[in-house]
Order: C-alpha cells, then structure tokens, then sequence
C-alpha cells in the first residue's frame, strides 16, 4: 500500500524510576544512541537507522509505565484534517505546541479509550543516521549492545479496545490485521492495527486497568541478531520474561524482557508484510497459546499479568 496519512510509529515517552540507571541501560545494553536532554530531565534516544532526531524518551518519576505513543504524519495538513477528523468523531484534541519536545513541530493529542495518550505530528528535525544520504556505506561500525534497527510498535493493555479499534480503523486509517478471540468465541482479546505493510504498527490487549503499557518493541533485522540481543541480556544480567522464541501473531521472532524499572521491552525480528485487503487473522481462545508462544503453545502467567 501507498504509505500515506499515517506514515509510521514515530515517539514513545516512558517513565523510569532512577533516570542514570535507565540512562546506562538503554545506551549500554539496548545500543540506543543519545541525542539530547530537556529542561523538564526528559532524556532523548534514537535507534541505529532511524534518521528523526528522537524515537524513544524517557523521564524519571514515581511509577513506570507509558506517557504516550505518537504516530507520525505526512504533513502538516494531513495533521490539521486528522485533527479535525477526530473532533468530528467524537475525540477531544489537544495541541502541544513545537518544540515542547526538543526537534519536533506541533503536536495533536488524543486520550483513547483504554485510558492512552496517543499523539500525531508532522515534523521532527532529521538528524541522519550516521552515514550520508549521497553514496552511503551500509551500516555505521562499532554499534553498542543490542543496536536495533528502530523503535517499531507498543502492545497497550487497557479497556475498552474496540472502540480504541474504531477510533484508529475510521479515523486514522489503520486496519486489522490479527486478533485473539475470548472464550465467547466473539469478543477480541486482543487485536493487531497496521497503518502501513507491516504486521502490526499497534496492539491492544483487553484489561481491566485503563492506561497500562504492556511493552514497547524495538526491530532487529535477523533470527541470529535475536540470539546475539539474548546473549547480551545475559551477559548483563537482564531479567529475560521469555525468549528467545516465535510469535504465531505475526510470525515474528522475539525476546521479551524487563528495563531496571520493570517496563517491558521486546527485541522484534520478522513479521509478514500484509495489505489492507487481506482478511484479518483469527485465533481462538483455545489456540491463544501458539499464537502468542508458538514454540512452547502455552503462554506463561507474566505475560498476561505484568504491566507498567
């Protein structure tokens, strides 16, 4: 598809609970390059390929868990017709002024409703990515730890996700892709949204507690750097969730684990590219297992349990 409208996942602010801890984990460990800091203690992160100024912000508080997801936009008058669009269908706006956050132009934002703050924006300072857009090499040597290729999607748990998939398929533009159905073999447990060829740009999982962030997915580009990033949690002692494993949703090969705050992280491999015009995918209750965990078919307590 013509990736147009929405064009990808673009931020994602977290909380963390000791800032230089969280700071020497996600350079050192994860291998997520620095690229600024705020007046409001907000440290800002971009991955190896990414070309935008920042994908990943963290500030320290009390709790863990999200702030927001942003989404960005083609341009500014795309931005000004979704902000419309959304006040036409019911969503109170918000508009965050530039340069709130550091390098990047206004923002729209909107509460779902599973209680998460999600945002749109058109513009954020491209900074490149190590090499030069005339005759580059193919990737930048000497990467830290992990080194993904991107910031690349968050699983959201919260209530209400039906009517978040309405907001998202009738506004936005996005569409489904994947879906775990409940016991009453009619209700979605949870549900996969693409705005673009890949598997899944977003997800959601019903839950009773608004607001909850299940983790947030960083891409990888092989099976084999999978198994590098699980050798490199183990070396620095990181409490590893499951892994190193296959997604039956998506396809995808994964390693979940845990920041020093508890936030959970994903390192992400694979998925398939999909079209709007496919039929989504169905799992049932029964199948919920291989569809999450396809190699041990039983999901552990963790996943379903644990959230920031």
């Amino acid at each position: 598809m013509a990736v147009t409208g929405v064009l990808r996942p673009g931020h994602f602010q977290m909380r963390v609970l000791d800032l230089q801890q969280s700071i020497d984990f996600y350079t050192n460990v994860i291998g997520l390059k620095e690229t600024g800091r705020d007046a409001q203690g907000r440290v800002y992160f971009k991955a190896q390929d990414e070309r935008d100024h920042n994908s990943f912000v963290i500030r320290e508080a009390d709790r863990a868990g999200v702030d927001f997801f942003g989404f960005k936009v083609q341009d500014a008058d795309i931005l000004d017709q979704l902000e419309a669009d959304l006040r036409a269908y019911g969503v109170r706006t918000e508009r965050i002024p530039a340069g709130e956050m550091l390098e990047t132009g206004e923002r729209v934002r909107f509460t779902l409703p599973t209680g998460h703050d999600i945002e749109l924006y058109a513009t954020k300072t491209d900074i490149g990515n190590g090499m030069p857009y005339v005759n580059p090499e193919v990737f930048v040597p000497d990467g830290k730890g992990i080194n993904p290729v991107r910031m690349d999607h968050c699983l959201l748990y919260g209530p209400n996700i039906e009517q978040a998939q309405k907001i998202f398929e009738d506004v936005l533009g996005f569409y489904l892709v994947e879906r775990v159905l409940m016991e009453d073999g009619e209700t979605d447990l949870a549900i996969w949204l693409s705005c673009s060829n890949k598997a899944h740009d977003i997800a959601f999982v019903r839950h009773p507690e608004p607001g909850k962030l299940h983790h947030v997915a960083f891409l990888l580009e092989s099976w084999e750097q999978v198994l590098k990033a699980a050798d490199i949690m183990s070396m620095n002692r990181v409490s590893i969730d499951i892994g190193p494993t296959r997604h039956g949703v998506t396809r995808g090969t994964t390693i979940y684990a845990f920041d020093p705050s508890g936030n959970r992280f994903e390192t992400f491999c694979g998925g398939y590219q999909t079209y709007p015009d496919q039929q989504p995918i169905t799992w049932t209750f029964d199948q919920v297992g291989p569809a999450v965990f396809y190699h041990d078919r039983v999901l552990n307590e963790r996943f379903l349990s644990v959230v920031s």
